[in-house]
């Protein structure tokens, strides 16, 4: 069943790591669809959402917002408000790309779609639900690195 893809807006709110604003929206085009059509519970809550706003942040950023919503110390890489607002610090995610040996934006792109599943229900909080939300995330990530 085609579904209406909410609007996306993708913001640069940091400085640290220098970022292909372009490039990422690319790829969440890309990326939206595939993701409206996977849910876990059945209900496609994404196709409810009107916007989708993805923020770039610095690690300073998303620590005090891991605080102030989360009750969490600590930075993260991807913070998903159900609204439709998808945080993700790239310092995290330049720090993982280098560990893992890929480009810091794919790293960006692969938390921009774990934000997606969570707004279309998608839980990680005990292994099952998160062994299930990486394995539909992953494919996503490397079927619209594949072709972006």
């Amino acid at each position: 069943m085609k579904r209406k893809l909410p609007e996306l807006v993708v913001l640069n709110r940091q400085r640290s790591v220098s970022v292909d604003l372009g490039w990422l929206r690319r790829f969440a085009l890309m990326a939206l669809p595939l993701c409206l059509d996977e849910s876990a519970d059945g209900l496609f809550a994404l196709g409810d959402v009107e916007e989708v706003v993805v923020t770039l942040v610095s690690d300073k950023r998303i620590d005090a917002m891991h605080r102030q919503f989360m009750n969490i110390a600590g930075a993260t890489d991807v913070i998903t408000f159900e609204h439709g607002e998808i945080v993700i610090s790239m310092d995290t995610a330049e720090r993982f790309a280098l560990e893992l040996g890929h480009p810091t934006m794919a790293e960006a792109a692969l938390y921009l779609t774990h934000g997606l599943l969570h707004l279309n229900g998608f839980l990680d909080a005990d292994p099952l639900d998160r062994e299930r939300m990486h394995r539909v995330q992953n494919g996503i990530w490397r079927d619209c690195l594949a072709r972006h």
